[in-house]
């Protein structure tokens, strides 16, 4: 038997539905096309699939997908590098799971486990700094993958592996961060966003505060979300009422979990691990100071110093559309291999991969959208 509170929810995300489809039908009659809005996180592109909230709220709101899932913005270059330390002789690479399948030029790290090299699949970096002490005559990479949210648990594990003198552990830093993206997008002209939805789980980290540039000088209105449907329609909801009344605030619509100047600890762990460096994004290319490599006191747990492989750009696979994706440019399903060459079993690009990933959640929730 449903609980009140759960009855009540569900009569409120009705209300909250009704508002937001009547005042974004409202603002498309004065623009004279849909506003477009773009989440920035890969857990709101699967929340807006998996609720039905994307296909109920397309008549009138143009949501468009970002470069919100950190395995598919891993550019093509930083795949193949990964390959080829899969390759060496005596390396263990540790690893999320969502890696593994993820296409490179030559392959997968699957294929490679498949071809004999050892490839461990991690739930914690910690696991990782616990592998390397098992296996002393073994060199053990661990792959850091992730935004702001991940990054500090990569830089614990750098400090444990420091503090135990490992030798035979290091790291390979593929870390993103979210606001020089953000920056990116807001000042592409051809995407014509009216809005962001902004990350909850980067702006535990971060805070409210990391991202009112967007407003102060991009004059871009912008709400942090919640998970669920309340909390993603309360966010779209004060998004499409800064865009009526023509104003740009960064607005905290998930108060319980974001504070105004996030996580101090974790941020400390980042700025004492890490440093600033230019990342390559799929689809977005190279931002300066968008990524982050470890600093000099940690410079020797950094797998790319330990192994300077010389390796040519890699392509993006023929067909694959993944980086116009990423940048809101078109829909999965507007890509001639989705669902036809790329399905979730025999992925072409890692938007088909990894778990928030923007062509998985529309193969798996929203096959019809296109």
């Amino acid at each position: 038997m449903e609980t009140w509170s759960t009855n009540h929810q569900k009569e409120l995300t009705a209300r909250l539905l009704v508002r937001v489809k009547s005042l974004a039908a409202a603002i498309a009659g004065k623009l004279g096309r849909r506003p477009v809005i773009m989440e920035v996180c890969g857990t709101h592109t699967v929340a807006l699939a998996r609720t039905g909230l994307r296909s109920l709220l397309a008549g009138c709101i143009d949501l468009r997908s970002g470069p919100g899932c950190p395995v598919c913005v891993t550019a093509p270059e930083e795949i193949d590098y990964m390959l080829c330390l899969a390759r060496q002789p005596g390396v263990i690479i540790a690893t999320f799971g969502d890696m593994v399948r993820v296409p490179g030029s030559s392959g997968s790290l699957e294929k490679a486990r498949i071809e004999g090299c050892q490839i461990q699949v991690c739930y914690s970096p910690r696991e990782a700094v616990t592998l390397a002490r098992s296996n002393p005559d073994r060199e053990v990479v661990f792959l850091g993958i992730g935004f702001e949210t991940t990054a500090p648990a990569v830089g614990l594990a750098v400090k444990e592996a420091a503090a135990l003198s490992l030798k035979n552990f290091s790291i390979y830093s593929a870390h993103k961060l979210v606001p020089p993206a953000l920056a990116t997008l807001a000042a592409d002209p051809d995407l014509k966003l009216d809005g962001l939805l902004l990350p909850g789980h980067v702006s535990a980290i971060l805070g409210r505060r990391a991202f009112t540039f967007l407003a102060r000088e991009y004059n871009l209105p912008a709400a942090i979300a919640g998970f669920d449907a309340l909390d993603i329609l309360g966010a779209l909801l004060e998004l499409l009422l800064q865009i009526q009344k023509g104003e740009a605030q960064v607005n905290n619509a998930y108060p319980r979990v974001v504070s105004e100047t996030g996580n101090h600890k974790a941020q400390e762990i980042l700025r004492e691990v890490f440093s600033l460096a230019p990342a390559n994004w799929r689809g977005l290319g190279l931002i300066p100071l968008s990524g982050l490599k470890l600093n000099t006191a940690y410079e020797a747990f950094d797998a790319s110093h330990r192994w300077r492989l010389e390796l040519k750009p890699a392509p993006p696979p023929a067909g694959c559309l993944c980086g116009s994706v990423l940048k809101g440019l078109c829909l999965p399903p507007q890509c001639a291999l989705f669902g036809r060459r790329c399905t979730p079993l025999r992925p072409v690009g890692p938007c088909m991969v990894s778990s928030e990933g923007s062509c998985a959640a529309y193969y798996r929730y929203a096959r019809e959208a296109g």
